[in-house]
C-alpha cells in the first residue's frame, strides 16, 4: 500500500520532472508507470488525491527480488545482463532494489568506480575464448560470468581495437564427404593458429609492459 504522502510525493516529482515516468519511477523506486500515471490523473482532478492508503498487489515475489540482487552482484554487477537473462524487472525497479540492499552502492551503479577488477590470466583466457569462438559472444561471456561489454572491452584492452574478435568461417559447402572433411580440418587448423596468433599477441604486449617498466626502474 502507498500513504498519501508516497502518492503525493511521487506526483510532485512526476510534474517538476517534466512528466518523465523513468526518471520518476528511478528517482524514487515506485510505483509502476500505470500506478503513477493514474495517481497524476486523479490529482489533475482537483489538485490533490483521495486521502488514505491505495492498496496494490505486489507485482514481485520477495524470492523474485532477492534473486534479482544476487544475479546482479555474481554477474559483473551488470544491470542490462541481470534483466536479459532473468526477463525482469524493469532498470529502475532493479536498481532501486540494489540501492535498497546495499545503500553504498548508490554511486556505484551509474559510475564506472567500483567495477570488480579480473585477474590477468582471466582476461586473457576470456579474450582467446572470444576470438576463437564457434558460439555467440554473449555465451562466451556468461562462462566467464562477466557481461559481453566487458568480455570486448578485455579485448581491446589486450589486442587493441583494430584485431578482429572472431575468424571468418568460409561458407562455401561441398556435397563431397572428403571435401566436406577437408573443410573441418581446415578450420581446426585455422583456429589453432588463431588461438597461437592471440597467445603470441598476449605475449608480445606483456613484454613490451616489462620493457617499459624496467626502463621506468633503470631510469629512477
Amino acid at each position: 500500500m502507498y500513504s498519501y504522502e508516497d502518492r503525493i510525493r511521487a506526483v510532485e516529482l512526476y510534474i517538476r520532472l517534466g512528466k518523465r515516468v523513468r526518471a520518476t519511477i528511478l528517482q524514487l523506486g515506485y510505483p509502476t508507470t500505470n500506478a503513477l500515471k493514474g495517481w497524476h490523473r486523479e490529482y489533475e482532478k482537483g489538485l490533490d488525491l483521495p486521502a488514505g492508503f491505495a492498496v496494490r498487489g505486489p507485482k514481485y515475489t520477495q524470492a523474485q527480488k532477492e534473486s534479482a540482487v544476487e544475479h546482479y552482484l555474481t554477474h559483473d554487477r551488470c544491470i542490462s545482463a541481470t534483466m536479459r537473462a532473468l526477463g525482469y524487472p524493469g532498470r529502475g525497479t532493479l536498481t532501486a532494489w540494489v540501492r535498497e540492499a546495499f545503500p553504498e552502492a548508490k554511486k556505484v551503479i551509474v559510475g564506472v568506480a567500483g567495477r570488480p577488477s579480473y585477474p590477468e590470466a582471466l582476461k586473457q583466457a576470456g579474450v582467446i575464448g572470444l576470438c576463437s569462438r564457434q558460439e555467440s559472444a554473449q555465451a562466451v561471456a556468461e562462462k566467464f560470468g562477466v557481461c559481453r561489454p566487458t568480455l570486448y572491452n578485455w579485448k581491446n584492452q589486450l589486442l587493441g581495437t583494430e584485431a578482429p574478435s572472431t575468424m571468418k568461417r568460409n561458407t562455401a559447402s561441398s556435397a563431397a564427404p572428403e571435401r566436406e572433411e577437408l573443410e573441418r580440418q581446415l578450420d581446426s587448423l585455422q583456429r589453432d593458429i588463431r588461438q597461437l596468433q592471440i597467445e603470441r599477441d598476449l605475449l608480445k604486449k606483456a613484454n613490451e609492459l616489462l620493457k617499459k617498466a624496467w626502463a621506468l626502474i633503470c631510469s629512477s
